[in-house]
């Protein structure tokens, strides 16, 4: 090997551990970095108490597949003035005439509500969930770790 090889390789290999630490370095965030990402996230996915957009097809369909995957109850008011409350089990967007399919707070009956005859959809209940994320128990985790208290993996009891 000659000496303009010899060289060229090592400045090659300088350059790319220096990347590489540099990759590490800039792509890595701090703890507080993390911790203010993912409360964000936390409060960007609650739902609790917003009330949807649903004056064409795509936001309605958005809106009740929002509320089927949200946890917590829902408040519907119809275009006949009734008032709903209740969990969205299921919605039916593909149908032929799309509809949502609501359990009842007040009696646990089900009830098939038509896209068309809903007015207002408000995310009324607490979601029980909120909060409660693997990434929310693995901050609480690395904090107390970093405090230098007592971290364990058994989760906390529910309240």
């Amino acid at each position: 090997m000659n000496m303009t090889q010899n060289t060229s390789q090592n400045t090659s290999q300088v350059t790319t551990e220096n990347t590489a630490q540099n990759m590490t370095q800039t792509s890595t965030p701090s703890a507080t970095e993390k911790t203010e990402d993912l409360t964000r996230e936390v409060h960007r996915e609650t739902l609790e108490g917003s009330i949807p957009e649903m004056a064409t097809a795509e936001q309605r369909n958005a809106a009740f597949d929002a509320a089927f995957d949200y946890r917590g109850d829902v408040t519907i008011e119809t275009a006949d003035d009734r008032t709903v409350s209740g969990y969205v089990f299921d919605r039916r967007s593909e149908a032929a005439e799309p509809y949502v399919r609501v359990m009842r707070a007040d009696d646990g009956q089900r009830e098939d509500i038509a896209y068309t005859a809903i007015r207002r959809l408000t995310f009324s209940g607490k979601d029980p969930a909120a909060g409660r994320s693997w990434e929310t128990w693995l901050r609480k985790y690395a904090e107390k770790k970093a405090r230098g208290e007592a971290a364990n993996i058994e989760s906390e009891p529910l309240a």
